[in-house]
């Protein structure tokens, strides 16, 4: 009985009807689970975005270390990718997901009570706790893509990712209430956003707990071969064993050089525009607002970005994100200083400019790494774009410090330049691979 529902059934003409339509189905119940969870977290992940270097501004007295707790979140964030990629890899991506969640629920209760006692050390050790949720919420892009047929990959994982904006967006616009509710608790007004997104990570945790049956990594390895194995030919029948898509495969390095420098450049700048702009007398609710619509242009495109990818292939939605970050870093620069729409549209095209990356650098990944150790590589992909992001966010501060916002958001845009040429002579080899094989 197991047998046959795993394994194909031996005549050729049986093997893409039978199965199909049941995996289908739990592919898009397993997307909406995702999702749902996805707008949840996204409310967390506002939370570490928005207010946690105006918090540990005014608990230090210092511009200079207003960039560590970005820094502590994102490394916090790698320490996890390396724990849900081992739990993902071993018991399927429900228990490694859920496990990061609780472990951001706990940290995000740990802020409010360091915010309460007016005690630095435990609101570090409790960001970088919190960083747990940040990288659980990145990592479920992979559990959308797991089930996936290889031509649509793209687009599923832009799925998982877009269900992020609801939340991600409508977190920041939070601050303001969150705030009168934590002082209404007798809390500190910025520790209030913390207050929230802890308990929307415990909900993500939760829903996926309960509802995300069966393990889309577990399923998928039950399966034959990869899901829509004969989309992957354009000519004649699909070979009874898995053939692998050069065109389609740029490589392992080139989808880890991508994501790390958009990771890097987008937390740099991100990370100190909320300070830059404190310091010149606009409101927690402005930025509030710019930080939303720049985490919105974060997800809101993956759709597109998806069906783009699948279009004309990773390395060129690669190539946008280094122009797109590019004209995001000169934007920000050249932005005075009291003009709230230069500076919203600067990150707007920042955060556009990350989704590029993301997306094209996941699906390179995904394509490149088998099902056997997909989720233990995908988790150490991920600690390479926390170290990325903390050193972004740790070092932006101090940038700043010396030298000032606009130096800050040229050096992200020299950094998204550098994208530019590892993009095209990967492109290249592709290319000319793509001819020998066709010649042969």
């Amino acid at each position: 009985m197991h047998n046959t529902a795993t394994t194909p059934p031996g005549g050729p003409t049986d093997a893409p009807s039978a199965p199909a339509p049941p995996l289908a189905e739990t592919q898009k119940r397993i997307l909406v689970i995702l999702v749902a969870s996805q707008v949840l977290s996204g409310v967390g992940l506002a939370a570490g975005v928005t207010v946690a270097a105006l918090l540990a501004q005014d608990m230090l007295h210092s511009t200079t270390l207003a960039g560590l707790p970005s820094a502590l979140l994102t490394a916090g964030s790698a320490l996890a990718a390396v724990t849900i990629g081992r739990i993902s890899q071993i018991r399927g991506r429900r228990p490694g997901l859920a496990a990061g969640y609780l472990a951001g629920a706990l940290g995000g209760a740990g802020v409010v009570v360091a915010a309460a006692l007016d005690s630095p050390a435990l609101l570090f050790v409790s960001l970088f706790l919190y960083g747990a949720g940040t990288a659980a919420n990145l990592q479920a892009r992979y559990a959308g893509a797991d089930l996936a047929a290889p031509r649509h990959r793209a687009r599923a994982l832009s799925t998982v990712l877009v269900a992020t904006t609801l939340g991600g967006v409508v977190g920041p616009n939070l601050t303001a209430p969150a705030g009168h509710l934590a002082a209404a608790l007798e809390l500190p007004p910025l520790s209030g956003l913390f207050l929230v997104s802890g308990t929307a990570f415990a909900l993500a945790a939760l829903t996926l707990l309960i509802w995300l049956r069966p393990d889309p990594l577990l399923l998928a390895r039950t399966l034959p071969a990869e899901p829509d194995v004969p989309e992957r030919t354009s000519t004649g029948p699909a070979p009874d064993v898995p053939q692998p898509a050069p065109h389609r495969r740029p490589g392992l390095p080139l989808g880890v050089l991508v994501m790390v420098l958009s990771q890097l450049v987008m937390v740099a700048i991100m990370t100190m525009t909320p300070v830059h702009m404190h310091d010149h007398g606009h409101s927690t609710a402005a930025s509030g607002l710019v930080i939303a619509l720049h985490v919105g242009a974060m997800y809101l495109p993956s759709p597109l970005t998806g069906a783009l990818t699948d279009r004309y292939g990773p390395t060129a939605t690669a190539a946008a994100s280094g122009l797109t970050m590019l004209a995001a870093g000169v934007l920000a620069a050249a932005a005075p200083a009291d003009s709230v729409l230069l500076l919203t549209l600067a990150l707007i095209l920042l955060g556009i400019g990350w989704n590029f990356g993301l997306v094209s650098g996941t699906t390179m990944i995904t394509d490149a790494v088998p099902l056997a150790t997909r989720a233990r590589t995908q988790g150490m992909v991920d600690v390479a774009i926390a170290i990325a992001g903390a050193t972004g966010g740790m070092t932006s501060g101090i940038v700043v410090a010396a030298a000032g916002y606009p130096l800050l958001a040229l050096t992200g845009a020299a950094f998204a330049l550098a994208l530019l040429p590892a993009v095209i002579v990967t492109a290249q080899k592709s290319s000319r691979r793509t001819s020998s094989s066709k010649r042969r």
